[in-house]
């Protein structure tokens, strides 16, 4: 079996972060489990994400993450692909990938955020210094297993729909993506647009339908962001597996780089 671990990593101790497990059975892949906080992965992973508690945040502990994953999938976990600024040496700044990534998408409204020693700072440390102790080193220009690799979802997922530009998806920007909606056709629009991503990503990987069930309009805005956060781990993954099937390049150089799945082409 081979299984990608995408971690839709927070910024802050503050904050939780999704997860979500795939796992290739045959030629096809498969998501074992969601959720939208460490926490709930570990506890009701399996489970749909709409039947989990509240998330909470917490600090990663890799180990008993992996432990986990090990369960669902009867084997190890062979990539892990997390959206969070990563590098071999301190990040203060902007890096090269994150600078590669803006001119190859920043006409797509895709640029990146920008990084500083604070914010993801001593977080984004641990990350990658917790998964290199764990056997899983940072990957910038080729793809090993087990390895680490950084992602970014919003040219990953203009890539995966062959949209112009970056999709309206998160619940936070509803305000500005649709100012003069009323709060109801708001909500129904970013609704329909998680809609039409959990069919894009059911496309490459089998059961995030069942998975991530769209929240209903009733929904609480704690429900409608844990949601974005576990289809945010799911977009992640799609990358992981991309990148294992030379279907993804990376951003950036040797100390940091971004991977981006390669544009479709012919219906492939």
């Amino acid at each position: 079996m081979t299984a990608v671990l995408g971690i839709d990593a927070a910024w802050t101790a503050t904050q939780p972060s999704g997860v979500a497990l795939v796992e290739r059975q045959g030629t096809a892949w498969r998501l074992i489990a969601a959720a939208s906080s460490y926490s709930n992965f570990i506890q009701t992973g399996m489970r749909p994400v709409s039947e989990h508690c509240r998330p909470s945040s917490s600090i990663i502990d890799l180990r008993v993450l992996l432990d986990a994953a090990s369960v669902m999938t009867s084997g190890s976990v062979d990539l892990i692909a997390v959206d969070m600024p990563l590098a071999r040496t301190p990040i203060i700044a902007r890096r090269t990938s994150d600078n590669a990534v803006s001119r190859a998408y920043g006409a797509r409204k895709c640029s990146t955020h920008t990084p500083s020693v604070i914010r993801p700072g001593p977080i984004s440390d641990a990350m990658r210094a917790t998964c290199e102790a764990s056997g899983y080193p940072l990957l910038t220009q080729s793809i090993s297993t087990p390895g680490l690799i950084e992602v970014y979802p919003h040219p990953a997922l203009v890539e995966l729909t062959g949209a112009f530009e970056r999709l309206p998806y998160k619940i936070s920007k509803i305000r500005n993506y649709w100012r003069d909606e009323t709060p109801a056709n708001r909500r129904s629009r970013l609704l329909d647009q998680w809609t039409a991503i959990v069919a894009a990503l059911e496309n490459e990987i089998a059961g995030v339908s069942a998975m991530l069930p769209v929240p209903q309009q009733t929904a609480a805005t704690w429900e409608l962001k844990a949601f974005e956060d576990a289809l945010d781990a799911v977009v992640c993954a799609w990358v992981g597996i991309c990148a294992l099937e030379d279907r993804a390049m990376p951003y950036g150089d040797d100390v940091s780089a971004i991977w981006i799945p390669v544009a479709k082409r012919n219906g492939g």
